[in-house]
């Protein structure tokens, strides 16, 4: 949904008066709200789509859904028959595929409500500073002493192709741990590359254990760089406008941040490779503050 971002700030802008809802997981809707992206936070779930995938005798009636001035769907564009309900409840409703086949996939969802991709859709968001205490405090309470700059690493990701091998991370690491801190972000399906980063590394290691969004969006406010695979942290950090460095395969490109400033480096998750390890080491000498070089 991050990467829906540009999309949505030219929706909001193309109704200065109205209020712009995001029916979502609904704690990425809550965080989009929080950081001002969207005006109401809607779960998915309720709005009752799947209703509309059935050919029932009686129409359905899906009161969000009729009540709005514009909907726009990236949910369901290959079923006809859903298309034709949705579109029976809102016309001139746009039902698109999430994914475009010739430009990256944020390109593709600012193009589906009628944008060019301007630089004002990518400036960084905002975080709040009741997000940023809230930041602090998580640091604070896993070791941090409220100084030292910290490089936050997440060796994890949705799914096994896109975790680059935690002894790349190691090794990465071992070359900056002198000039930095280190924090490392474990969310809940990340306990196994993060404790093998954890046994491989052999100086501190701050863990933050599954911070709440709003927190970790915190946390990427106050730290001084990231380094991650192709995960939601990583695009939140690139969406926050953190000195980010993001690891790829080379298939996944299309999924880059909109974020100008993020880089990013392709690498092999099947095996590590040396070439890659030597490629993120300089690299993340980009991402690390001057002071820390």
């Amino acid at each position: 949904m991050l990467l829906a971002v540009p999309a949505l700030r030219a929706l909001r802008a193309a109704s200065p008066g109205g209020s712009l809802a995001l029916a979502a997981q609904p704690r990425i809707a809550r965080l989009l709200r929080a950081l001002g992206v969207v005006d109401e936070a809607l779960a998915f779930d309720a709005l009752g789509l799947h209703a509309l995938f059935v050919d029932a005798p009686r129409a359905a009636r899906l009161p969000a859904i009729e009540q709005a001035t514009r909907v726009v769907c990236w949910f369901g564009a290959g079923a006809p028959g859903f298309v034709e309900r949705l579109r029976a409840l809102a016309p001139g409703a746009v039902v698109a595929s999430p994914v475009g086949e010739d430009r990256p996939v944020w390109e593709h969802l600012l193009a589906t409500v009628g944008a060019a991709p301007e630089a004002r859709w990518r400036a960084p968001l905002g975080i709040p500073d009741e997000l940023l205490e809230r930041g602090r405090r998580e640091l604070v309470a896993a070791g941090w002493d409220g100084v030292l700059p910290l490089l936050l690493v997440h060796p994890g990701a949705g799914g096994g192709d896109k975790r680059w091998p935690t002894e790349g991370f190691a090794r990465v690491l071992e070359r900056v741990a002198p000039r930095i801190g280190l924090a490392v972000h474990c969310g809940p399906a990340d306990a196994g590359p993060v404790g093998e980063l954890m046994s491989r590394h052999r100086g501190p290691l701050l863990r933050l254990e599954a911070p709440e969004l709003g927190a970790l969006a915190g946390v990427l406010g106050l730290a001084a760089g990231y380094l991650g695979n192709d995960s939601g942290v990583s695009h939140l950090a690139a969406a926050l406008g953190a000195r980010a460095l993001i690891l790829f395969t080379g298939g996944k490109l299309g999924w880059v941040p909109w974020a100008a400033g993020v880089r990013t480096v392709v690498v092999s998750t099947h095996a590590l490779d040396e070439g890659d390890i030597g490629r993120v080491a300089a690299a993340i000498e980009h991402v690390l503050p001057a002071a820390c070089r």
